[in-house]
């Protein structure tokens, strides 16, 4: 059966085995340790390819039982449609004193393990969606509001933006926050700044995304919140170059067909569901002939960044900045 994040606890009396499938692992985390774990005299965690490789050891472990165990959870991690067949043994073999979690990526419709546990009657389907900034700002207004701090929207937005939508992120800063405000009735965003780490280091990849999205302000953000190496500039370039390669075929291939839609539905290695917008932007923003003389000047780039490594940065930040701003098409 399908539950919702926010039904959970509604169901863990009745059920024992659980599907948690999306990218929220900070909400998975919290939902295992706050609604599962606290319940269970021991906790076993697995990978799914440690129990593919031995199936036999890993069903000897469920039906084993030490004298102290009343209730054993079982974590396995990264989960796929490969460990299907093995978990319909286990939901009809119905272990006493076993609650399995299976904790999955991202799984499509199609998915054979997504089904099993949709259609099962004793099994849950819980799907964990990104938490959206409206989310997060919620979970922040009812964090100081329990704590009796007073703080300004311009804090929490600035909570909210450096934990860039994970939620585990957001309660490791809360904990800090809650520690250094023990007797404090307010917190200044001076203090927050101090306070707060950015959750990580923006990826390379994403800020390559942002330049040819020409998204200036989240790109021109995030070279202010990294402090990139000369190493990192050629990283930069050579991944710059990979996708503007990529978006070459893209726009080829829109010039031919006329059809957004199918253009990024055909490509080849399929474009992941959440790259599909930028994806759909970047072709908008960029025209064919634009593509081919950006990827003659990313060559150029990176032969003055490794001529000139102690301005490299500077080099580099120029021109992606200067690309993002160029007029579409």
């Amino acid at each position: 059966m399908i539950v919702k994040s926010f039904d959970i606890k509604k169901n863990i009396i009745n059920n024992k085995f659980f599907l948690f499938y999306g990218e929220n692992q900070g909400y998975k985390s919290q939902v295992i340790d706050e609604e599962f774990k606290k319940n269970a005299e021991s906790v076993y965690l697995y990978e799914e390819n440690e129990i593919l490789s031995n199936k036999e050891n890993f069903f000897t472990s469920l039906l084993s039982k030490s004298f102290f165990e009343n209730e054993k959870l079982v974590l396995v991690n990264r989960a796929t449609d490969k460990i299907k067949e093995m978990v319909e043994e286990i939901i009809e073999k119905n272990i006493d004193g076993v609650v399995l979690i299976l904790n999955s990526n991202s799984l499509e419709k199609k998915s054979k393990l997504r089904a099993l546990f949709e259609k099962s009657k004793l099994a849950v389907c819980v799907p964990f969606y990104e938490d959206n900034n409206q989310t997060l700002s919620a979970i922040i207004r009812q964090f100081f509001r329990d704590n009796k701090i007073s703080i300004s929207q311009q804090v929490i937005n600035l909570i909210v933006g450096r934990c860039r939508g994970d939620r585990q992120n957001l309660n490791n800063e809360l904990e800090k926050i809650k520690s250094y405000a023990q007797n404090k009735n307010k917190i200044e965003i001076q203090d927050i700044l101090k306070l707060t780490n950015l959750a990580e280091n923006y990826s390379v990849s994403e800020l390559v995304d942002n330049c040819l999205s020409k998204n200036k302000n989240k790109t021109i953000n995030i070279l202010n919140e990294n402090n990139y190496s000369s190493e990192d500039c050629v990283l930069i370039t050579r991944t710059l170059l990979m996708k503007t390669k990529k978006l070459a075929k893209l726009s080829k291939e829109y010039m031919r067909i006329k059809n957004l839609d199918a253009t990024i539905a055909g490509f080849k290695p399929p474009i992941f569901w959440k790259d599909k917008e930028a994806v759909k932007q970047q072709i908008k923003g960029w025209s064919y002939s634009k593509i081919e003389k950006l990827t003659y000047e990313i060559n150029e780039i990176e032969l003055l960044i490794k001529r000139y490594p102690q301005n490299s940065i500077n080099i580099l930040s120029d021109f992606i900045i200067e690309k993002t701003s160029s007029v579409s098409n």
